[in-house]
């Protein structure tokens, strides 16, 4: 086989492909546009860990190209080194300095000497983490908790308010984590993060699937009541199954006022077995909490008239591929990979297990309920009922 010549991406190809890994495309999608396999790519996105590093200025007191072409000039003709610097306006030791760093008053060439001082420039900031150890040992803890950064960083600011030095934002936790030349977080801290991939993908990729199945007399989400619309009362539920290997599945259930999660192990995905075990799990809360539940459009909620008519609980449907209308429920599916990697046979997860799961999720402080938790929400609610 052929190979092909090696490719040197100029700074504008390399601008070109941040943009559009920015925008959501896919390594492959971004290759096609040079020619090049996807591992190309992905070599330059890797080195900050898919975060796009800050453009580079020199500083305003950096010694300028056309001042280092007057060094130049002024060592060809014999000048002294304070002639050249009162003409620049610079301190004598400045000018000293730059000579003495590139090569000497005999092999001194501007050209050379301004690269090098901006190859030398690379120097990466020290993130705040690297100088507080106490500080990162506190945010190692909560990720091996499986909080999230953003969980992280609200929690910190809700407990020590008047303390900027204990509080570190969610974005510099994410960098810490991909950019390893930091230094102040392990490597292996990422799989404790909702996706192990080795790079932070854009906030716009998406990987959603197409819509599913037509469902028997359906009852459309726009007319779900205006009260599980704007989240203003407990008891609305959103649902789906999260597939596992092997034909194996768990029905996930939140409530949308408190992000309450609630899980149930299902045997099988034809709807008589998932109808089974959302009855069960509907008996478990008082009426009052468990009021609506939105679900997608899978064939495994072909029969939800008898799920409605053995609970007097409404099922309203997302529209066709619009997974989004069940928010809540999507980005718990998401939290929920962490403890179910994709390829996992779900079929061995016991319901002991689900609950625990469930409880650790329901114990996380969620920015969403000012750094709350969906357990003390809930629980509001069920003493509010009486």
């Amino acid at each position: 086989m052929k190979q092909r010549p090696r490719i040197y991406y100029t700074e504008e190809q390399k601008a070109l492909m941040w943009d559009r890994w920015q925008q959501g495309d896919t390594l492959h999608a971004i290759a096609k546009l040079f020619d090049r396999h996807h591992p190309s790519i992905a070599g330059i996105l890797a080195q900050t860990g898919g975060i796009r590093p800050a453009p580079r200025r020199r500083s305003r007191l950096a010694l300028t190209a056309a001042e280092r072409e007057e060094i130049s000039r002024g060592l060809v003709t014999g000048r002294s080194i304070r002639s050249i610097a009162a003409k620049l306006v610079r301190a004598p030791s400045t000018v000293s300095r730059e000579i003495r760093r590139n090569g000497g008053q005999q092999r001194y060439r501007a050209s050379q000497a301004d690269q090098a001082a901006w190859d030398r420039a690379k120097r990466p900031k020290t993130c705040k983490l690297a100088e507080s150890p106490v500080l990162a040992r506190i945010v190692a803890k909560k990720l091996q908790l499986e909080w999230s950064p953003q969980q992280i960083a609200g929690w910190l600011k809700h407990t020590y308010p008047d303390d900027e030095y204990s509080q570190v934002s969610h974005e510099t936790i994410y960098k810490t984590l991909f950019i390893q030349a930091r230094g102040a977080l392990k490597k292996e801290l990422l799989q404790h993060l909702r996706r192990t991939r080795a790079m932070r993908r854009s906030r716009h990729h998406s990987l959603k699937g197409e819509g599913l199945g037509k469902i028997t007399d359906a009852v459309s989400i726009r007319e779900r009541p205006a009260s599980a619309e704007d989240r203003a009362v407990p008891g609305h539920w959103e649902g789906d199954l999260l597939f596992g290997s092997n034909s194996s599945q768990i029905a996930t259930l939140v409530e949308r006022h408190t992000r309450y999660v609630m899980l149930a192990k299902v045997g099988s995905k034809d709807t008589e077995t998932v109808i089974n075990a959302l009855i069960k799990q509907a008996r478990k809360l008082p009426q009052e909490l468990y009021k609506s539940l939105t679900w997608d459009r899978g064939s495994e909620m072909a029969d939800h008239k008898r799920f409605s008519l053995a609970t007097d609980i409404e099922v309203y449907f997302c529209d066709p591929q619009h997974p989004w209308q069940r928010g809540s429920n999507e980005n718990t599916n998401g939290l929920l990979r962490q403890y179910f990697p994709k390829g996992m046979d779900l079929s061995e997860v016991t319901q002991a297990k689900l609950n625990a799961i469930a409880r650790r999720l329901n114990e996380r402080p969620r920015k969403t309920l000012n750094f709350e938790t969906p357990a003390e929400r809930f629980n509001a609610c069920v003493a509010s009922i009486g």
